[in-house]
Formats: C-alpha cells, structure tokens, sequence
C-alpha cells in the first residue's frame, strides 16, 4: 500500500464520493498535478472558487466575469465545429474574442457569411482560406530553422503564416534568409519575442511529480493503463519513479523532437483517475472530457512545480523551433511556467487539453508556454482518457 499524503488522501475522498468505482492500474499519488477547476457543466453549474481565483490573479478578471467567459467559451467551442462545416472550402480559421464572448469566423467567401451568423457567429472577410494557409505553413516544416527563429503558425486574426523571431537576432544573416524563404511560400507575418523556447525538464529537485533518470517532470493526465506526459522528459523504455520515490512504470512510447509526448504504463500498486491534484490551492478537480478549446479561450496549467496558472490560447498547430529540433503541431498559450512543469496538464475548463511541453520566461516576469494537444496523443497511442 502506498503512502497517502493529507493531499492524496483527499483526492481518494473525493473519488469514493463520486463513485468511480474499481481502480485501474495507477495511483492518485502518480497525479503530481494542479489542475484549473472544472467548468460549468451539467453536473457543475459553476466553476470552483480555485478555478475562479486563478483566473481572477492571471486574467484580471471578477469571480462573475470568470464564469460569464467559461460559460461563452463552452458555447464558443461548440459552434466552431458547425461553423467550419458551413462555410466549407471558404473557411478560413476561427477564433473566440473576449471583447465580445463570441466565436468569430474568417471565410473568403461573403456569400458563406451569413451561415455562420446564422450559428450564433460573428464573421470576417479575408483573402487567404485556412487551407491555403496550412500549406504555406507545412512548406516552412520542411525547412530547417536557425536558432533565432522561436516558430511559426498560421494566425486566424491576421490571416497569415506568423514567423517569430527571438528580437535580438532578428537582423541576423540565417533568420533574414529564413524570413525571406517563408515569405516566397505565402502571406507571412514576423512577430518577435523577447527569448528563445526552452523544455521545461528540471533536475531532481523535490517536488510531488515522477522522476525518470535525474530528470523531474510533471504527469499529464491519467489514461487507462497509464498516464501521458511530455517525450522530452523520457525515451521509450525508460523507468519511473513516483512521488515517493517507488518504481512506478515505465515509458512504452516517446517522440521528441518533431513531437512532444509519451506514454508511461503504470505497474500493479498504482491506480489510475480521472483527477487532477489542486496542491491545497484548489480542489481537486476531475476530467470531464478532451473539447478542443478555441483560440481566444481562457486556458489553465498546473505543473509540480508553479502549481495552477492561467492565460488565453494564442495560437494552433504552431511549429515550435527548439534547441533539440523543431516540434509540430504545438498550442501556443500565454501560460508561464517553469522547469519542472514539462508534461503537466493543461485544461480548458474542466476538459483535458494537453500537456505541457516548453516556452520562455517564468510566473514571476511572465511568458509564453506551449502543450501538445492531447487528443493527438491519445490517437497516437491508441489510448483512452480517464473521465469522471
């Protein structure tokens, strides 16, 4: 029997009054993760005051504009997938504005307007579709990038492929030819930021998370045999050690770089459930669901070792230009984070978005961070994401 903290013992409290019945393989103590409260849903009309909070110290918002935005985001989210069927080829990348809590829809064609107005949408008229802009972007995944390019994805608002530049070496010989061959492809924007992305892996320095080598890294989120976690904090084969320091599993599948993400399968002794830890923050949250939230979303990271944090999603499918090689398919969020965080889970309201892979900066300056969306990883794995 494992050790159970006043904190896991919370957890298991939790689940017993839930109901979820028999354990599969895993622990509550192999969740080292805070997780954002869940959001409105039929079996919790409001958001946790946890949830709340966060959002309120990262987004300056009040306890009451906070679940006004869950709730339009929820909304939000579901006409986005009617939306892009109506306009068809015309579609040109959607996303939410807070200024207006609603949906907005780029289409090419003005005659497809009003059939996304007509589901709840605001629309814009722009020049490039959203498959143009795929390929433009796709032809800059061939390319290798130098150092002084961040990465790049295709931007709804500006409709356009965006290359982002570390500033001070915007001027450079490698990024100036890198500039000019992605704008020889299609529309292209160059925005800088002030630092290069970076994993974030931390060496064995505490914390509650899992260990593999000297590296510490924070769990995803539980499915069933295992749990999911970032490919850069382990290779296939690799053991784990829990939070207590116990062989815990071992990596069946790791990509990184060109993906971010792994598999750990857990070892008899552990359990696995639908729950994200709240650290004494907030309570513990459970896992509902994996709905892709929109660009424009509020979005939230908790991680073993800055806890629970929250931002907005700033981009999709962005190809993020690390040292160790460029990583695809990437969410951009303006969530810090910090080393030690790398794996740990990134939710919309109380659904599974993915898990943390890199950025810049800290949560006491600030920064950007990226995740891998989780439903990739579940496809990729054949895997399936423990809900509550």
């Amino acid at each position: 029997m494992k050790h159970i903290t006043p904190l896991r013992a919370a957890v298991a409290a939790l689940l017993l009054t839930v109901g979820l019945g028999a354990a599969h393989t895993g622990v509550a103590s192999a969740v080292p993760l805070p997780e954002p409260a869940a959001a409105s849903s039929a079996a919790a009309p409001s958001a946790s005051a946890g949830l709340l909070d966060a959002m309120r110290r990262d987004l300056g918002l009040t306890a009451s504009q906070a679940e006004e935005r869950l709730s339009a985001e929820k909304a939000a989210a579901a006409v986005e997938k009617t939306a892009r069927q109506a306009a068809g080829d015309a579609y040109a990348g959607s996303w939410y504005e807070p200024s207006t809590g609603r949906l907005v829809v780029a289409v090419t064609d003005r005659a497809k307007e009003s059939e996304a107005r007509a589901l709840g949408a605001d629309t814009r008229l722009v020049r490039h579709g959203a498959a143009a802009l795929d390929r433009a972007k796709a032809r800059l995944d061939t390319l290798r990038a130098p150092t002084g390019v961040a990465g790049w994805h295709v931007d709804q608002r500006t409709n356009s492929v965006v290359v982002t530049v570390v500033r001070t070496e915007r001027e450079a010989p490698a990024v100036r030819a890198f500039v000019d061959q992605a704008r020889a492809g299609g529309p292209v924007t160059v925005a800088e930021t002030a630092q290069a992305p970076r994993t974030y892996a931390a060496g064995t320095v505490g914390g509650d998370p899992y260990y593999t080598g000297n590296v510490r890294c924070s769990i995803g989120f539980s499915v069933y045999g295992g749990f999911v976690t970032a490919g850069h904090c382990g290779q296939a084969g690799a053991a784990v050690r829990g939070w207590d320091g116990s062989a815990m599993g071992t990596f069946q599948g790791s990509s990184f770089p060109g993906n971010d993400y792994a598999y750990v399968g857990i070892h008899s002794g552990w359990w696995t459930v639908p729950v994200v830890l709240g650290w004494g923050t907030i309570p513990d949250q459970l896992v509902r669901g994996s709905a892709e939230a929109p660009v424009g979303a509020s979005i939230c990271r908790s991680g073993s070792t800055t806890h629970w944090h929250c931002g907005t999603v700033l981009a999709k499918n962005e190809t993020v230009n690390y040292s160790q090689g460029a990583v695809h398919q990437m969410t951009k969020t303006s969530v810090c984070a910090e080393g030690g965080d790398s794996g740990g889970s990134f939710l919309s309201g109380d659904q599974a978005q993915g898990v943390t892979s890199g950025g810049w900066g800290n949560c006491s300056s600030g920064g950007q961070t990226w995740f891998q969306p989780i439903n990739e990883i579940l496809g990729r794995y054949g895997l399936t994401l423990h809900t509550a």
